[in-house]
């Protein structure tokens, strides 16, 4: 496994333990508006980032799409949870640029499938 993919099992495993620490803190907090979407993109794109990692891809267009996709998420989960939780923002449209970046991380995830070579 390269590298590059040992680095995203390892992100991922992190985003997914983070989501579901936000579902439980979503539960317990009186602030289940902002969690909630938080650990949904985490878990979900944990599990994308996961898939692309253990795909045998290496491209850097693969490497891209993930990466971006992994900003976006930190970014807006990060920015939503810091809302909830501390009751600031990570910075201005920290939420929306996050979720800009994780549409075009799966648009550049789904253009390697064109480009993919056996």
């Amino acid at each position: 496994m390269a590298s590059s993919s040992r680095f995203f099992v390892l992100l991922a495993g992190l985003m997914g333990a983070a989501g579901v620490a936000l579902a439980a803190a979503a539960t317990h907090t009186g602030a289940p508006e902002l969690l909630n979407p938080a650990s949904n993109m985490l878990l979900f794109h944990a599990a994308a980032l996961l898939a692309l990692a253990l795909g045998g891809g290496s491209s850097l267009m693969l490497l891209a799409g993930g990466g971006t996709l992994l900003l976006g998420t930190v970014l807006f989960s990060g920015d939503l949870a810091m809302r909830a939780l501390a009751g600031v923002r990570a910075f201005p449209m920290a939420a929306p640029a996050g979720g800009v970046l994780m549409i075009l991380g799966w648009l550049v995830t789904g253009l390697c499938g064109l480009f993919h070579r056996r």
